[in-house]
């Protein structure tokens, strides 16, 4: 049974798995279900129509699943769901779906970390192993793929895509999509090189590493338009993962990706 303290305020509803925790003063409403080895830490906040998977931990004064903040909404029954070994820090906020929308559901991936103060609204789809730092904003319907990593302070906009393995600064705008594998920062925000710091954390090896660069340099150091780049690296680089994702991401994006920076310039200054 699970273990909750006298204090917490859980609708009898809830469907709280055996091993799950809840502190004084947390509150959980009717229609909200948790996984096994979830904590809900004290003045923590979950709304009815959450689905939680396993071991996830919601600090104090995180709201979960409260209405979106869509005048479009209109009390419709909308969804939150959240996979396992998510940690929501302080304050961090997580708002369901929308009809309007068409998609009913925000959802966030495995073994994500959004960092206190962060906003994830509504019908934003959120990837597994994600990272949103102190006070990254992202407006509804904008679609973060895994292993993506948002400096703090970073705002989206809405239905924006930030592409599998990217890292934005901090303080960033971002109003265009930032394609897969890349690193963005500036004012404004422009594609400042391959996030090589992360593509080597996590495995990749120096060759695969090398044709996402040099991808990457056909795309926007060559004088090609996007349309011609991308057809000479469907042309002249073999199929791979890597390149496959970048000519989706780039061919699917709606907004329009970011423009390339001074290739000159270090860094995100």
């Amino acid at each position: 049974m699970a273990k909750i303290h006298p204090l917490a305020c859980v609708h009898p509803g809830a469907k709280l798995a055996d091993s799950v925790e809840v502190g004084p003063y947390a509150y959980i409403e009717d229609n909200v279900e948790i996984g096994e080895g979830c904590k809900i830490l004290p003045h923590a906040n979950i709304f009815s129509y959450v689905k939680m998977g396993r071991d996830c931990n919601v600090f104090p004064g995180a709201v979960v699943g409260a209405i979106p903040q869509d005048l479009k909404f209109d009390g419709e029954v909308t969804w939150v769901e959240i996979g396992d070994r998510v940690n929501i820090r302080e304050c961090a906020t997580i708002n369901r779906g929308t009809a309007a929308s068409g998609k009913y559901v925000t959802r966030v991936g495995s073994d994500t970390l959004l960092m206190s103060y962060s906003h994830v609204a509504h019908d934003c789809v959120i990837g597994n192993h994600c990272i949103l730092v102190s006070y990254v904003g992202v407006a509804g319907e904008s679609v973060i793929e895994d292993w993506a990593i948002i400096g703090g302070g970073a705002k989206v906009h809405q239905f924006s895509k930030i592409g599998q393995h990217a890292m934005v600064a901090g303080g960033s705008i971002v109003i265009k999509d930032i394609p897969p594998y890349s690193l963005c920062g500036r004012v404004p925000l422009s594609f400042a090189g391959v996030n090589l710091v992360g593509l080597r954390r996590r495995g990749f090896d120096s060759d695969v590493i090398r044709n996402i660069k040099d991808i990457y340099d056909v795309l926007y150091y060559q004088g090609y338009n996007f349309s011609d780049a991308m057809e000479h690296i469907r042309e002249e680089f073999p199929e791979s993962p890597e390149r496959d994702a970048i000519l989706d991401f780039v061919a699917g994006s709606k907004r329009g990706i970011v423009r390339a920076g001074d290739p000159d310039v270090k860094g995100f200054e």
